[in-house]
């Protein structure tokens, strides 16, 4: 689907910064959005006017991938020194060097509307069959700034084996085939360097977990 919305249709001002009012940098002024695809989630061109320094103005555009926020979780146990992640294969890395496409990563998924600690709730015991019932949000991060409009939130929170309700996995219907790993937080931070965890979000929480002595 492609269509052209102008900063006066209904379309275009309830997209997602409009909508929460954080768009108020005088120098930008958003002159149109043409929807290039919205197969999965949507793909916007935006045209605007960048206002320089000098006093120029530039009419400037570019591409930004809309597919909403996300958050996403380290599960740590103090005792037994260990932490929970996923793997499961990820195509665009399959298809940029990552021979087998699967990933190491923390459990992690879109928010669907949700304030971000249920989103996560929901996603740790989809994924991981873990229920956790309190979380601790540390930081939030764009992770792609340059084309992709997500802001992601992370967390961490204790897990222990009484938490385990069922094998996880993943929704059924959302077809993620997720393998839940239990290993050393040593093993975990040893394996960033041996290039067997690459996603960059696992990274910052591991480094996290690290800088603030999670397991001293």
């Amino acid at each position: 689907m492609q269509g052209l919305a102008t900063e006066n249709d209904n379309y275009f001002v309830n997209t997602t910064s409009i909508k929460n009012n954080t768009m108020n940098n005088n120098n930008i002024k958003i002159l149109s959005k043409e929807i290039l695809s919205d197969n999965w989630y949507t793909l916007n061109k935006i045209t605007f006017e960048y206002h320089k320094k000098d006093g120029t103005v530039e009419t400037q555009s570019r591409e930004a991938y809309d597919r909403g926020n996300g958050a996403t979780i380290l599960l740590y146990n103090k005792a037994s020194q260990t932490v929970i992640l996923t793997r499961q294969f990820r195509l665009p890395t399959y298809l940029n060097g990552n021979d087998s496409g699967m990933l190491i990563e923390t459990c992690a998924g879109l928010l669907d509307k949700d304030n971000a600690e249920t989103a996560i709730k929901r996603e740790t015991e989809e994924e991981t069959g873990y229920k956790i019932k309190e979380v601790k949000k540390v930081f939030e991060a764009y992770m792609s700034p340059g084309s992709v409009t997500e802001i992601l939130y992370f967390f961490v929170a204790e897990y222990s084996k009484d938490m385990k309700v069922s094998d996880g996995g993943g929704h059924h219907d959302e077809q993620e085939n997720i393998e839940v790993l239990e290993t050393l937080f040593s093993d975990a931070v040893k394996m960033i360097s041996t290039g067997e965890i690459k996603d960059g979000k696992t990274i910052m929480l591991l480094q996290y977990a690290q800088l603030n002595h999670f397991f001293d």
